[in-house]
């Protein structure tokens, strides 16, 4: 069995609630704790690249995803990413990247606040990264979407293909 290479961008997949002042903001990856509260087996290297919501994300760290991508010996990968900009990045990937599986997730309620999707949707995304060929794909709400051919739909809070 292959080795998975996930990487960290943050989203609300990785935010936290400050009781305080109301806010949510990010300290560290949950990634760690998902993997061992789910029992997973496989072998994965988790690596955080950046700790900040998808609206900030620039190009220069959408370069940096990439640069991350083709260096990693693995050929299989799954990035935690907020969902308003998974597409945005997800097409760069997909111009730059062209010999890898690589799958962005994320989730619409944070991890720690209980009720999260994020759990199935990293279950999800790395059941796909072993069984999908190479390409790009966005994987959500327990689909999968080839990166071209999806979108956040902002009323329903799901994502839904185009065509």
């Amino acid at each position: 069995m292959s080795s998975i290479r996930i990487f960290v961008t943050g989203g609300t997949f990785d935010k936290e609630y400050n009781e305080l002042t109301g806010e949510l903001f990010f300290k560290e990856t949950h990634l760690p704790e998902m993997l061992k509260r789910s029992r997973s087996t496989l072998d994965v290297t988790v690596r955080t690249l950046m700790m900040i919501d998808s609206l900030q994300m620039t190009g220069e760290d959408r370069e940096l995803i990439v640069h991350q991508c083709r260096s990693a010996k693995e050929d299989k990968i799954v990035i935690t990413h907020g969902t308003d900009t998974m597409t945005v990045t997800a097409q760069v990937l997909a111009e730059k990247v062209p010999d890898k599986t690589i799958v962005l997730t994320g989730a619409m309620i944070p991890y720690k606040f209980g009720s999260s999707d994020g759990f199935f949707n990293l279950g999800s995304a790395l059941a796909f990264a072993q069984t999908l060929p190479v390409g790009v794909y966005v994987a959500m709400n327990g689909r999968y979407y080839n990166w071209d051919n999806v979108r956040k739909n902002k009323l329903t809070g799901h994502f839904e293909e185009l065509k």
